[in-house]
């Protein structure tokens, strides 16, 4: 069984409403239509201008029964919570997801977000997984004890 809105702390919650708010904002002011760059130096921006702590292009590293693997890059962490890939496609299909949610368990992030900027209005464009192995998703709601970031 998955994990409902309401299983994840407020404080996470909160946190992706407001970075899917400043994604909102961007999609507004700029429209479909641009490279995934563009958007990410918006978001970063507007990101900033809501006080919000953002990291471009965190690197990752892998390793497979003591191989490295060649490194990641993450397109943004946000507030070291939350992992933001930003697209600019005809639509989001698994894979986009699947490399979300690989991204959340090899950086120990607790959720993500894909955010496609190529639709008419950015909810559409919205998915958001959770690494459910994360220590802050994983506990009972009566046993966790989140700190304000």
């Amino acid at each position: 069984m998955g994990m409902s809105h309401e299983d994840i702390p407020g404080e996470i919650n909160a946190l992706v409403e407001r970075v899917i708010g400043a994604g909102i904002e961007v999609h507004r002011q700029l429209g479909p239509g641009l490279l995934e760059r563009s958007y990410e130096i918006a978001l970063v921006h507007e990101l900033g201008l809501r006080g919000l702590r953002v990291f471009q292009q965190v690197e990752i590293r892998l390793e497979y029964k003591g191989v490295e693997l060649p490194s990641q890059r993450l397109d943004l962490v946000v507030e070291d919570m939350i992992v933001v890939e930003l697209k600019a496609v005809e639509s989001i299909v698994p894979v986009h997801l699947a490399q979300l949610v690989s991204y959340l368990k090899a950086g120990h992030y607790p959720l993500g977000l894909v955010l496609n900027f190529n639709v008419p209005v950015l909810k559409d464009g919205i998915s958001r997984r959770i690494n459910k192995h994360h220590p802050l998703l994983s506990a009972s709601p009566r046993d966790l004890r989140v700190s304000a970031f």
